[in-house]
């Protein structure tokens, strides 16, 4: 078959869905900070950000429209309220977009991974250069503000060595070894993007308009603290440095900028794709207390992704992707 006239299969049209979806919810609060930032070198990477975004858009609309799949409503204006007071610093925004860049990095990673038809791998190429360019820009520019937060340095040794005891897995009762720097890759990822998850559930906790989302956003916040507690206590115990928090890049405004719609689907994003992250930490750990504490992790975002969903459905505000035929009901057309 030639390659330009293959279907695109259900895998190829989620990831679409899905990059509509998120990409539409960043690129909001995108729009937000821009219209707030100050210092013009952050304004003018997210300036890049939202054209970028808006060229991806176009194309994704593209691709959905040419199969005959409705484009997905997602986000847009209407979850946008104009004019209103900073809820972030600059420097918050910046971190925000450093973030979300390597969201974005580990999305179109996992998008080419599961395209087949040419077009579309290249499309992909694309996004994840585009992506590329602007981790390495806020990388750079955060190092120039001074703002970037390296992980644990380690002196090397002088020779390799094998594990030579069992007492390698404990991390428990004192008799171990000290955290291995595989470990840290996972833990110190973690707990940015916890520090990140944290920070936006109490910003939005203060905007939020009813009770119910208010209430889910301020059990997060506390979840994500609870986490960051855990990860830290364990950095700590080895004398190793952890992530500052961002608590006080927020500002004392109670006027949302963001529909709750937004923002409870945000945070709710950020605790899904937290499961990712802690699912690959829990595979490379090797200490009986990382287990443990991967373990309890996942199991308490679970229940926040619980309550989440059950919010969104409650308000009418999660949009259901593609389905497969239900073959039973078509049968009954017949």
């Amino acid at each position: 078959m030639e390659k330009e006239k293959l279907k695109l299969t259900s895998s190829e049209i989620g990831t679409l869905w899905g990059e509509y979806i998120n990409g539409t919810a960043v690129d909001i609060v995108n729009r937000y900070m821009v219209s707030i930032i100050e210092d013009e070198q952050i304004k003018a990477l997210f300036e890049d950000a939202i054209k970028t975004f808006e060229k991806q858009k176009q194309q994704i609309v593209t691709f959905i429209k040419n199969e005959g799949f409705p484009v997905p409503i997602g986000f847009n204006e209407s979850d946008l309220f104009k004019d209103k007071p900073r809820l972030f610093t600059d420097i918050f925004c910046l971190n925000y977009l450093h973030i979300m860049t390597l969201h974005g990095l580990l999305g179109h990673s996992t998008s080419l991974a599961v395209s087949v038809r040419e077009d579309l791998r290249y499309f992909y190429d694309s996004c994840d250069n585009d992506g590329k360019r602007m981790y390495h820009q806020t990388i750079d520019l955060l190092l120039e503000k001074g703002s970037f937060q390296r992980d644990p340095l380690f002196y090397p040794s002088k020779n390799p060595e094998y594990v030579s005891s069992q007492d390698f897995t404990d991390g428990f009762f004192g008799k171990g070894r000290k955290l291995a720097a595989t470990e840290i890759i996972s833990i110190s990822f973690n707990l940015k993007k916890s520090i990140m998850a944290k920070t936006l559930s109490i910003a939005f906790s203060q905007v939020a308009q009813t009770k119910e989302v208010r209430k889910f956003l301020t059990d997060s916040q506390n979840t994500a603290d609870g986490q960051i507690k855990t990860f830290s206590k364990i950095m700590q115990k080895d004398n190793l440095p952890v992530p500052k928090s961002w608590e006080t890049e927020v500002t004392n405004s109670t006027d949302s900028p963001f529909s709750d719609k937004l923002m409870l689907y945000h945070i709710g994003f950020l605790f899904q794709a937290a499961q990712n992250y802690h699912g690959a930490g829990l595979a490379s750990s090797m200490r009986t207390d990382l287990v443990t504490a991967y373990e309890g992790t996942i199991l308490k975002n679970l229940l926040v992704t619980k309550k989440w969903y059950n919010l969104m459905v409650q308000n009418k505000w999660l949009e259901q992707p593609p389905l497969a035929p239900n073959r039973t009901e078509i049968a009954k057309q017949v």
